[in-house]
This record gives C-alpha cells, sequence and structure tokens, in this order.
C-alpha cells in the first residue's frame, strides 16, 4: 500500500520530498487496525504543487488523489505538505 500511495502522490504533485510511512503497528489494537498493516500511514511531501495554498487545500488535494484508499483499506492519514514557499 505505501509503494501505491507513493505512486499516486507522486504523479499528481511530482514532489521534490515526498516520504510514506507505515505507522500501523504502532497503532495495534486501536480503531481500524488489522493484521499485516496497511491502515495508518504518514506522509511527509514539498511540492511546488502546494504553492501559495493554505494547509486545508493542500489536505484536501491530497485527499481528493487518495479518495479510493481512503474509502477503503486506510483507516487513519497524517499529512505534512508544504509548498516551496514554506
Amino acid at each position: 500500500m505505501a509503494e501505491r500511495l507513493h505512486s499516486k502522490l507522486s504523479l499528481a504533485f511530482e514532489p521534490e520530498y515526498i516520504a510514506v510511512i507505515d505507522e500501523s503497528e504502532t497503532h495495534r489494537g486501536h480503531a481500524g487496525w488489522r493484521e499485516g498493516g496497511g491502515t495508518h500511514f504518514r506522509v511527509e511531501m514539498r511540492s511546488a504543487a502546494f504553492d501559495g495554498m493554505g494547509r486545508l487545500a493542500r489536505s484536501r488535494a491530497v485527499h481528493r488523489v487518495l479518495r479510493e484508499e481512503l474509502d477503503g483499506p486506510i483507516h487513519a492519514l497524517a499529512l505534512t505538505l508544504s509548498g516551496r514557499d514554506g
């Protein structure tokens, strides 16, 4: 799943930096957790595509790209997003 997220986000935003971290194991026993992981992710990304966008607009843009995954296997997604402008 991490590779899938990385690929979709890379195609959509052409980031200068991207990290997709599966944090599922740290949520063992919590809501949405499943054996084998792939349920809780953290995405850190810097992209010129986010320049001039506020935090909410950046998050919404990522959620649109990952709609299918968020409607299905992903339970939680933490985002740290920035443009070149900070």
